[in-house]
C-alpha cells in the first residue's frame, strides 16, 4: 500500500507566515461548555497587521498566538476556552499586531498542506473527510521512480489507497479529481475565499 505515512512528511510547527511559537511553552486551553473539543480545529482567518489576508490556521494555534501577544482577535463566535486565568471568546478571524513580509513563493511540502490545496477531499472517489481519515498517495508508486512532490502526492481515503495499491491510477481502474499542483499564493487565497463564502465574518476581509 502507498500509504502516506511513509513519506517522511510532517507539518511544519509554523503557521506559514513566520511566526513560530514554541509548543512547548504553549498556554494550556480547555473548551467549556457549550462548545465541543472540535472547536479547537475550527479554521481561523489570520490577517497581516495591514488587514491584508494571509493564512488560514485552527482555533488552537490563533490562540496561542493571542494570548502570547502577537495577534488579536477582530472576529469571534459564541464559543469560549479558559485559560489558566480567563475566559476567552474563540477567535473567526484575528489579525498579527506587527506585519510580516509574505514570501511570494509555494508552501513547504507537507501532509497538512497537500490536505489542505485538496480540500480534506480524497482525489480518487471525491468524498471529504476528516483529515485523521486521509492519507496521501503517491500517485507514481515510489516503487517505479515516484517522487514525493507536490505533482506527485494527492490526499486519498484509506479505502481507495488500499484498492489502489502499487499501481497507477489508470491501472487500479481510478481517476484523478484534479491534476495535482504547487500549493500556491493563488491556491491559499482561493481556499479563504471558499471557506469566506460560509463564514460571514470573513466576508469583509476577502471580498473588497
Amino acid at each position: 500500500m502507498d500509504s502516506g505515512k511513509k513519506t517522511g512528511l510532517r507539518p511544519r510547527p509554523n503557521l506559514g507566515f513566520g511566526v513560530t511559537p514554541s509548543d512547548a511553552a504553549s498556554p494550556k486551553l480547555s473548551v467549556s461548555p457549550p462548545s465541543r473539543p472540535s472547536v479547537m480545529q475550527a479554521p481561523v482567518l489570520v490577517l497581516n497587521a495591514t488587514f491584508e489576508p494571509i493564512n488560514v490556521t485552527a482555533v488552537r494555534r490563533a490562540l496561542v498566538l493571542m494570548l502570547k501577544g502577537v495577534a488579536q482577535a477582530e472576529e469571534t463566535n459564541h464559543s469560549e476556552v479558559h485559560s489558566t486565568s480567563k475566559a476567552i471568546p474563540v477567535p473567526s478571524v484575528i489579525r498579527l499586531l506587527s506585519y510580516r513580509h509574505i514570501p511570494q513563493q509555494s508552501r513547504a511540502l507537507s501532509r497538512k498542506n497537500i490536505l489542505l490545496r485538496d480540500r480534506n477531499t480524497c482525489q480518487f472517489c471525491g468524498i471529504s473527510f476528516p483529515a485523521s481519515e486521509l492519507t496521501l498517495d503517491h500517485v507514481l508508486p515510489r516503487s517505479r521512480g515516484g517522487r514525493s512532490s507536490w505533482e506527485n502526492l494527492v490526499a486519498s481515503c484509506y479505502s481507495c489507497n488500499n484498492r489502489k495499491g502499487d499501481r497507477t491510477p489508470e491501472e487500479a481502474g481510478l481517476k484523478l479529481q484534479r491534476r495535482p499542483r504547487p500549493f500556491t499564493l493563488h491556491t491559499s487565497r482561493q481556499l479563504m475565499r471558499l471557506i469566506g463564502h460560509r463564514d460571514e465574518k470573513w466576508r469583509k476581509y476577502l471580498f473588497y
